[in-house]
Order: C-alpha cells, then structure tokens, then sequence
C-alpha cells in the first residue's frame, strides 16, 4: 500500500479498537465539559428556563437530524469504500462534493428553523417564551452540516484525531460562553432586555443567551476543523500521482444519498421522541393540572393556584432538564463504539471478509454492553441521590425528576446498545430497515406517552417509561435484522454476562449507599458506593472471563 493514509506515519489507519478508543477519550473529555456546563447551567435556569431551554432543542434536534446526522455516517462509509480500494481522485471528490451539496443543505435548514420557530413554540410545545431561544440555535444547523462533512470525511480514512478535537474545541467553547452569556443575563437583566422585544422575561432571555453558547460552540468547532483540514496534510497523494477514478460524480452522489437518506430519516425518527415528548408532554400536562391544580399544587409549587402553563413548563423542564440529560450521558459516549466500528466492517464487507465483521460487530456490542448495563442498571437504583449530588439547591426540580429517571435507568442499556447496531446496519449497507425499526419504536413511544402521562400520580414519568419500552422494542429488531442480513451471530451470551455484573453491581452500590447515608451524607457515600459497584463489577466479569482482550476487535 501506499504512504499518507494507507499507511504512512501522518496519518496511520487506525484499528476498530483503537479509533474507537479516540473517540470515547474525545466524547468522555467532552461529555465530562458538558456536565460542567449542563449542570451550573440547569441550576442557574431551574425547571423554568430549562423548560426554555428544552423547546429550543425540540424544534433544533429534528432538523438537525435531516441535515446533518447522516451526514458523517454517509461521508465516512463510501470513503472507507473509496480508502480500501485506493481510490485517490475519488476521495478528493467526495470531500468537494459534499462540502457544496451540504453547505446548501445547511441554509435550507437554518432557513426552515427561522420559519417554523414562532409558530412552533405558540402552537405545537405551547410555550411561546421560548421563541428567542430557537431563534439563536438556527445558525447552529449550517455550521453543523460543514463539521460533519469533515469528520465523515477523516473518519472514513481511520482518523478520528479531527473529530474528538473538534467536539472538545466545541465543548469548551460552549462551556465558556454558554455559562457566562447566561449569567450576564441573569445579573444584568435590564441591559440585556433593552435588545430583546417587548414582554421577554429575565428567564427566556437568560435560557436565549445559553443556545447563543451552543451556536458559537458549534462555530468553534467548524472553524478548527476547516483550519486543520488546510494546514495539515490529509494523507492523499497530490493530483498528478492520482490514477483516474472509476466512478463518475452522479454515481458518488447517488452513493451518498443512498446513505444518507435513510440514516437522516432514522435520525429523524429517533428525534422524534424528543419532539413527541414536548408537543404530548405539554399538552398532556397543561390538561392534567387545569383538572387538578390544587393536586399539582401541593407536589410541585408553592402557590395553591399556580399558572397552568408555567408548572407544566417547570415539570416538563426539571424533567427534560435533569432526568433527560443524565439518560443521554451513557449512550453518548458508549455510541462511539458503533461510530468507530463503520469504517472497518464497511471495510470488512466490501472485501467480504466475515470472519472480521463477526469478530468487529460481537466487539462493538460487548464493548457496549460493558460499560451500558453497569451504568443503566447504577442509575434506576440510585436515581434520586444522583440527582442530589448534581442539583443540591434543586429539591422541588428533584422531585418532579426522580421518578422519571429511576424508569429511564432500562432504557439507557437498550438505546446504548441499539447505536452500533444501527452503525452496523448502516455500514453494510442496510441502512433503510433503521428507519422502519425506529418507525415502530417511535409508534410505541407516542401511544405511550398518549395513554400513561395522563394517569394520576404518575404524568411525566409516563413520558420516561414509553421511552424505555421504545427502545427496548427497537433494540431487539435492530438485532434481529443485523442477524438476518449479514449472516454474523450474535449470542444471548453477549449480553447475559454483563447484564449479570450489572446487576451484581447495582445491588452492591445500593446496599453500599444504604449502609453509608447515615453516616457519610449522600454527597460521600454516593461517590463511595458508585467504586464498591464498580469493584464488585470488574471483578465479576474477571471471573466471567470478559476482559479487554475480549472487547478488541481487529487490530
């Protein structure tokens, strides 16, 4: 093979495990940031900017998902393809064409978050002080489609360096402006509302100026990897070393789209609950406490007669805002695994090599399962002292928000494992079945969401439990088809013993809790009993035989 990218020191092909592993570290350091900005920042809005805060997302996550979240996905297979067979021209290619075509794409989708965002707060989320908060995340989606070609782009070459870099560029950058746009808000609200229309409140204008972090966090990262991609060389031979490629521009951009229309359709899907969860969660909630305000009441607020729209924006918010964010820490980072395993089962099945895709995909999925069972199962039992320790000036945003992520617990193990499933899918080529599979999950998250929320005593924990039962659905069909499709077996076995040590791990972190509370208090003994879960963890799955030479796939 050649120097550069195909072997050279520049830009060495990185293995399943190893690129994984960069990526993990870069989402682990990331995620890390984002919790030093998610949890000041929610303790700064409480459940009613958050609620501000939440809507903006709403609308945003669903465009995004169009625009952009296939975007890498897409980009990254059909260079992996183009990579492994040393196709130099076309590589060159495909990053151009992507740039253009989805720059387009970019302005069509910050275009449409502009239209759609006054009428969408007013009519669908019921929440119009949220409108300025939407309004200041719309740039965010141009941005993102121009990030996510270049990271597709080194991602399909086995370099994940630009991509980790690039996430922790934005989350520091979000962290730094998101926070201190929002505190100026809070402490100066009379400077800060003499630019904003009339009628906008402190707290609609301190959640805005959070989103306003976000968009510049996501500048930030465009421009490193713009900066990057022009200063330092990608590997590829120059133009006159280049053979003549085979495939013509209609043919990469067929190859494309029959990527990315489906992922974005899936992507779109998944963002749905979010969406589903706003406009019936609201809803539901506005119609539950106008029959029983002074139920709501005595729960959740400290007037008898409190404003309808205002506590279900504070319910809706503590839940979105607290519960929420802890359930999307673990997937997000065990996600990585099925990103870093694209390239090499594309790879893989573009030389049909089956042996290699069944040893990439039962690691991807074990490496998942390792750190998703422990972690779902840690925070269904210890769901009310995480939130304590993370929000201790929150109580009455606690009490909306435990019961919900105590049902959330379930559901990070099943969303966890169902991302590399879908990447697999995806990188053999099967990237339509995700949409019909999160189509029925999607089905199962709204009927949910219609027939619990609106029960007594449980309301918005009913959003929590359709949300597990989707992805628990989802899980096993996306299963199934990768079994189907690719001939590759994946065992009960796989998943039995870590679902075994979380379990092992769980009792034992909240016997340990139990044990320490009275003594430590919970911002001790929670962090004590975490380690003894965690020890009774490790040392289960030694004695299981699962160690990390069982979770590495090609090297």
């Amino acid at each position: 093979m050649t120097n550069g990218v195909f072997g050279g020191d520049r830009t060495k092909k990185q293995s399943f495990l190893g690129g994984s592993c960069v990526l993990l570290a870069s989402a682990l350091v990331t995620k890390i940031i984002g919790a030093l900005f998610k949890l000041p920042l929610t303790n700064l809005l409480g459940g009613g900017g958050m609620g501000y805060f939440s809507c903006a997302y709403g609308l945003f996550l669903p465009v995004y998902a169009l625009s952009i979240t296939g975007l890498t996905t897409a980009v990254a297979k059909l260079t992996a393809e183009r990579a492994a067979l040393e196709d130099h021209a076309a590589l060159r290619r495909i990053l151009k064409l992507s740039l253009w075509s989805f720059s387009l794409m970019g302005l069509l989708g910050t275009g449409a978050i502009l239209l759609l965002a006054k009428p969408f707060c007013r009519y669908v989320a019921e929440n119009p002080d949220a409108y300025l908060s939407v309004l200041v995340l719309a740039p965010a989606i141009l941005l993102g489609c121009v990030s996510a070609v270049f990271r597709g782009y080194y991602e399909g070459l086995r370099t994940m360096y630009p991509t980790g870099l690039s996430q922790l560029a934005e989350a520091l950058t979000k962290l730094v402006c998101g926070l201190g746009l929002c505190r100026y808000a809070l402490t100066h609200p009379a400077v800060v509302l003499r630019y904003l229309p009339p009628g906008t409140t402190p707290l609609a204008a301190a959640s805005a100026a959070a989103v306003l972090g976000v968009t510049l966090s996501c500048a930030a990262g465009t421009l490193f990897l713009i900066l990057r991609h022009v200063c330092i060389w990608d590997g590829i031979p120059a133009l006159p070393r280049q053979k003549p490629s085979p495939v013509s521009d209609r043919a990469l951009y067929r190859a494309l789209f029959a990527v990315l229309i489906p992922v974005a359709a899936g992507s779109l899907i998944t963002n749905l609950t979010n969406l589903i969860d706003l406009a019936t969660g609201m809803h539901c909630l506005n119609t539950a406490i106008r029959k029983a305000p002074v139920s709501f009441a005595a729960r959740f607020a400290d007037d008898s007669a409190p404003d309808p729209a205002a506590l279900a924006n504070f319910i809706f918010g503590s839940f979105s805002g607290l519960a929420v964010t802890i359930f999307n820490l673990v997937p997000s980072l065990t996600n990585m695994f099925g990103k870093g395993a694209i390239p090499a089962i594309a790879a893989a099945h573009a030389e049909q090599n089956r042996s290699a895709m069944q040893q990439d995909s039962a690691a991807a999925m074990l490496a998942t399962g390792f750190l998703a069972f422990p972690a779902g199962l840690g925070i269904s039992v210890l769901a009310q002292p995480i939130l304590q320790l993370l929000y201790p000036q929150r109580a009455a945003e606690i009490l909306a928000a435990a019961p919900s992520l105590q049902c959330l617990g379930p559901g990070v193990i099943f969303l966890a494992l169902t991302f590399p499933l879908f990447s697999m899918l995806q990188a053999v080529g099967h990237a339509p079945i995700t949409v019909r599979i999160m189509g029925v999950g999607v089905c199962c998250k709204l009927a949910g969401n219609l027939l619990l929320i609106p029960l007594p005593r449980i309301h918005i924990a009913g959003a929590a439990l359709s949300t597990t039962l989707c992805y628990l659905v989802t899980f096993l069909l996306a299963l199934y088809a990768y079994q189907q499709k690719t001939g590759v077996k994946l065992g009960i076995m796989l998943f039995l013993k870590p679902a075994y040590g979380g379990m092992l791990c769980a009792a034992a972190a909240a016997f340990s809790y139990s044990l320490l509370l009275g003594r430590l208090g919970n911002n001790l003994a929670l962090p004590a009993a975490i380690c003894m879960g965690g020890c009774v963890y490790l040392f289960a799955m030694w004695l299981m035989g699962i160690r990390l030479a069982t979770l590495r796939g090609r090297t």
